[in-house]
């Protein structure tokens, strides 16, 4: 029998932006967030398109998942492209994306920019995405550790996104097992709450919306200066 997810989902603008850009989708087998940059109203666009693009994927027939990932980004991709062409208040908006479509008992996964996709099992979390950031390029080669990329001042610094121009989304494949709890979230978590902290959380409130929930605390607990998105999703056989 495959597997069934199920999931949970919350926003919020956190506290010191009057605005949301952030946009999430948590479907049955479907799961995205998307991170909106380039300033009011321009970011909100961006994030909304892909959802837009993405949702259909939700019910759509499936033959190779991680191919249907990237051509829905894409099709974000181009709406940017064309939305920017027609309003030069729109010049240069963009969003992250991070996608899962769990199609029979595999886990497909698209990303771009900061936001982040997490696997808790047995007890361990596990980032299953790499930051597009200009500080995480420094940790690769040495310069920051991982601790230290947290204080950067620059964390935030995207180094690719869904703008319009070329891109190719990174993406792959993890099998899923029951048990499994995933959690998407925008960079306003992840960037002001620890992944020992994420993890605890994650393993301390078994109901998926109280763990949004909590996730969402924790975040303003430390401030919240971002909008805050977070998705759980759990996996069980049906």
């Amino acid at each position: 029998m495959t597997l069934i997810m199920r999931t949970a989902d919350a926003s919020d603008p956190g506290l010191v932006r009057s605005n949301n850009e952030d946009a999430a989708y948590a479907g049955d087998r479907l799961v995205v967030v998307a991170d909106g940059i380039g300033g009011q109203p321009a970011g909100e666009v961006a994030s909304e398109f892909v959802i837009r693009a993405l949702r259909p994927l939700d019910g759509a027939p499936v033959v190779d998942p991680t191919t249907d990932l990237a051509a829905a980004v894409e099709e974000a991709n181009r709406l940017i492209r064309e939305a920017g062409g027609a309003d030069p208040a729109s010049t240069g908006m963009g969003t992250t994306v991070t996608a899962v479509l769990l199609h029979d008992d595999r886990l497909a996964l698209a990303h771009i920019g900061d936001s982040r996709c997490y696997l808790l099992r047995d007890g361990r979390l596990h980032q299953l995405t790499r930051d597009d950031t200009l500080v995480q390029g420094l940790v690769d080669e040495g310069v920051l550790t991982p601790e230290e990329a947290r204080r950067h001042p620059q964390r935030s610094v995207v180094t690719r996104a869904v703008q319009g121009g070329d891109l190719m989304p990174a993406v792959g494949t993890v099998a899923a097992e029951p048990g499994d709890r995933l959690l998407l979230c925008s960079d306003g978590l992840s960037d002001v709450v620890d992944d020992a902290a994420i993890g605890q959380a994650l393993i301390a409130y078994p109901d998926r919306q109280h763990c949004v929930e909590q996730l969402i605390k924790l975040a303003h607990q430390a401030g919240a200066p971002d909008n805050v998105t977070a998705i759980v999703a759990d996996f069980s056989r049906a």
